[in-house]
């Protein structure tokens, strides 16, 4: 069965772990650009105005100039994607501003050290740094409220998951009591005929019954064939508990076995033949299994009401009715006209299920 997988814990910051070191980078470099647009504009005038002195130094330090705008706005923004994880606007600024004057400072000593034209006090500087400071801590905000988002969305859809496992487990093992009790019922009634035969027969399916019913907890959808073969391990016992009065009719052809349904679906049905109808000499029971044109499974049997009300609840019928809700999207139909009682089950092909999933 293909079970229902949980979000990991180490996938809570998924989507900013996509802002890999290179991604980063590229964004820098490109960013850097436009951020000493101004300096490329006079690069001409100002290599005029130095003169043909300093023209390799100058040209030196418009490199260097690009290349250290393009780290800091990579650490920032590093710092504010990946680092620094806190929802307050205000330490959010606070730190980057630190960063961002230290970066100033030590700008500065360069400018003074290297530069052919001292421009530490320029006012366009002091502009690219201001600007830079806005839209790294701006851009770094943003990206961690988008994944503050994301993280609550896949929270969200893992509680949903976790809430449909247990209650398909819920639904499940309300099968298994029910059905215990009736197949022991049989075991006694066969027991009591002192036939050893049929009672050897009657445990040698029973356990191959239970075998495939303690399985079901690891299966969610399960092939109309796995289905139709433990059924008739099953009808195997009821038809010998009830001494051929209850006869059951399969026809479906192979190349349809590998549609798909709930696992356990075939198992209510037949309990629910045998709980409210009257098997006996004089009502002898009938079920046919088969596929309908609309390319549904048609479990259909004669209504033959008991004298007495049965002991039942109803909740065999409506937990498979549940069961295909919560695996399948799709419902059952139920037909009763007084005179036949038959359900239809979606069915699904693989595609299907992979388009699902």
């Amino acid at each position: 069965m293909r079970r229902i997988k949980f979000l990991k814990d180490n996938e809570r910051f998924d989507f900013l772990d996509k802002f890999s070191t290179y991604k980063l980078l590229a964004v820098s470099l490109v960013s850097a650009v436009f951020f000493i647009y101004p300096n490329i504009t006079i690069f001409m005038m100002e290599r005029e105005y130095l003169g043909e002195s300093k023209h390799t130094v100058h040209l030196l330090y418009f490199i260097f100039r690009y290349l250290y705008f393009s780290a800091f706005i990579y650490l920032l923004l590093r710092y504010n994607i990946l680092k620094l994880k806190t929802n307050s606007v205000t330490r959010r600024w606070g730190r980057s501003f630190i960063i961002t004057f230290f970066a100033y400072l030590i700008y500065v000593l360069f400018s003074v050290t290297l530069s052919p034209k001292h421009e530490w006090l320029s006012s366009i500087m002091l502009f690219q740094f201001l600007i830079m400071f806005i839209y790294c801590t701006l851009f770094g905000h943003v990206i961690y409220l988008y994944s503050e988002k994301r993280q609550r969305e896949q929270e969200i859809e893992q509680l949903k998951l976790e809430n449909l496992q247990s209650r398909y487990d819920a639904l499940s093992n309300q099968i298994n009591p029910h059905f215990f009790f009736n197949s022991l019922n049989g075991l006694t009634s066969v027991i009591r005929k002192k036939n050893e035969e049929n009672a050897l027969e009657y445990v040698n399916k029973l356990s191959d019954v239970f075998r495939y019913i303690l399985q079901s907890d690891k299966k969610g959808l399960v092939t109309l064939g796995e289905e139709l073969e433990f059924v008739k391990s099953f009808l195997y016992m009821m038809e010998i508990r009830f001494a051929n009065k209850l006869v059951f009719n399969i026809n479906v052809k192979d190349e349809m076995r590998d549609l798909k349904l709930p696992v356990l679906s075939l198992l209510p049905l037949i309990e629910n033949v045998v709980v409210h109808n009257t098997i006996d000499s004089e009502h002898h029971m009938e079920v046919n299994i088969c596929l309908n044109p609309q390319g549904e499974l048609s479990v259909s049997n004669p209504v033959f009401p008991k004298l007495s009300p049965p002991d039942s609840n109803g909740t065999g019928l409506k937990n498979l009715e549940n069961r295909f809700l919560l695996l399948m999207n799709r419902q059952i139909r139920i037909l009763n006209d007084g005179n036949r009682f038959t359900v239809y089950l979606p069915l699904k092909k693989e595609k299907d299920e992979n388009t699902d999933s």
